[in-house]
């Protein structure tokens, strides 16, 4: 598309109301989900967070600290996602704020936020940025009482009108998140400043260091709890391990008492953030995508471990049968992939006789490159088989992989000593071919020596037809 038409495309999509641009955008998210009109879902999906984030030339033009809504909303930044798949607790959607910010404006807290840009507006003229963060939290606070006192219940339906102001269900759900974390901001600073940048294992002097941190009333309500350990949770090199924090405050691996804790939300939390790995996994695999799967199964792979071997787990509670779900997700999404590369394999390497080698499909090199990926995707899914229950398809396919490429490889060696030109250019492909997937399966150093007797093969096959051409001649 060219440069007008994207002008075009995004202008007319500025025009159009918060709640259209929100539902837009969900649509065009879930038809790249399902793989539908992927070039143009992508690019109208690009344009619109352009226009609900402000255009790429607003932000070089203008300072980010000088957008009032961003300043506003900074505290929310670390629990915004951009995600169609179902919201946990402890996470905001990003497309919320936009909507959020135009009600206060126009109907929450208009004096306030006219006298938030106009002391912007002065900040600027200044050139300095002091008393930048005095003003920003005063109209956070500001912005936190408007939205508690919409949210709060009342007789009537005074209440469904004005949340109905605000924007499309999903908004509103964010709503009162959105309000208590801006109250909130003083006490999540403090307690991202005492984390770590990074908690390798949460070991059981984190634990009592986090514990801690965490040790704030304003923190341990039902409402906030979940950000505070979200925030936690980036931290963690191993994001869920924040079930220990629940077993450690019910001193018990008993899924019963470590429910009826308010930190059993962090085994809520972790499950969900498995449940969405495993769907991202899927939908790489259904994409052909494998350069981040290695990393999924290992995260998947520690994180179902985890949660079976430090939680004592019913199979007929809800935690154990959403892990059960995960598993078998999981499964489902390795077990029809890995089936499908033994096929593959022998379509590249089958031998065929010298005559229907000219009717043969080319041997592409994307499409051997694309298999060597394959077979080193069984070879990661066998490492991580037995915890993510594919442990029976993977060895079989593996084994079947190994047997097949060795005894393939060498049967391709030995045809290059014969055969007409044509059908020996075709096995040379071959051979190359079985070569690469050698080097995956049995390494290096055993690709090399075949590699090497392929050379000898042709090599020796030339001779032979040159001592033959001499004694003719």
């Amino acid at each position: 598309m060219s440069q007008t038409s994207t002008e075009r495309l995004r202008d007319y999509l500025a025009q159009l109301p918060p709640q259209a641009q929100a539902l837009l955008m969900r649509s065009f998210e879930r038809a790249i989900e399902r793989g539908e009109e992927v070039a143009v879902a992508t690019l109208v999906l690009e344009q619109l967070r352009k226009v609900v984030r402000g255009t790429e030339e607003d932000e070089e033009i203008r300072p980010r600290t000088d957008d009032p809504a961003r300043l506003l909303f900074r505290p929310i930044e670390p629990f915004l996602v951009e995600s169609n798949f179902p919201m946990r607790q402890g996470q905001i959607r990003r497309t919320s704020l936009l909507p959020v910010w135009q009600w206060l404006a126009r109907d929450g807290a208009p004096e306030q936020a006219r006298a938030f840009e106009a002391a912007l507006a002065e900040i600027r003229q200044s050139g300095s940025t002091a008393g930048l963060e005095s003003e920003a939290r005063k109209f956070q606070l500001a912005a936190a009482e408007a939205i508690a006192k919409v949210a709060a219940p009342v007789q009537g339906d005074d209440r469904q009108r004005s949340l109905a102001r605000i924007g499309p269900p999903n908004v509103v759900e964010d709503f009162l998140s959105i309000g208590s974390v801006l109250r909130a901001r003083e006490a999540m600073d403090t307690l991202g400043s005492r984390l770590p940048s990074q908690l390798r294992a949460l070991s059981e002097s984190q634990i009592a260091s986090v514990t801690s941190a965490l040790n704030v009333p304003s923190l341990q309500t039902p409402q906030l709890l979940p950000f505070a350990l979200s925030l936690i949770m980036q931290r963690l090199a191993a994001p869920w391990q924040i079930i220990r924090l629940a077993i450690k405050m019910a001193a018990s691996d008993d899924e019963i008492r470590v429910a009826a804790t308010p930190y059993g939300i962090a085994v809520t939390l972790a499950l969900h953030d498995l449940s969405f790995l495993a769907a991202c996994l899927r939908t790489d695999i259904r994409r052909g995508q494998f350069d981040n799967v290695s990393e999924q199964l290992k995260t998947l792979h520690d994180g179902v471990r985890g949660l079976r071997t430090e939680l004592d787990l019913r199979n007929d509670s809800t935690w154990g049968k959403q892990l059960t779900s995960i598993r078998a997700d999981i499964s489902n999404s390795l077990q029809s992939e890995i089936d499908s590369v033994p096929g593959r394999v022998r379509r590249i390497l089958r031998q065929r006789a010298d005559k229907d080698i000219s009717s043969a499909p080319k041997i592409d090199a994307t499409d051997v490159e694309e298999t060597a990926a394959l077979i080193d995707f069984v070879a990661v899914c066998r490492t991580y088989a037995s915890e993510l229950a594919i442990n029976e398809v993977t060895l079989r396919t593996y084994s079947d992989l190994q047997h097949y490429v060795e005894h393939s490889t060498e049967a391709l060696v030995q045809a290059l000593r014969g055969g007409d030109t044509k059908a020996r250019a075709y096995r040379q492909m071959q051979a190359k071919a079985a070569i690469r997937f050698c080097e995956v399966l049995f390494g290096h150093d055993y690709a090399s020596l075949m590699s090497r007797a392929a050379e000898n093969a042709v090599t020796g096959e030339r001779k032979s037809a040159e001592r033959k051409s001499t004694r003719n001649g």
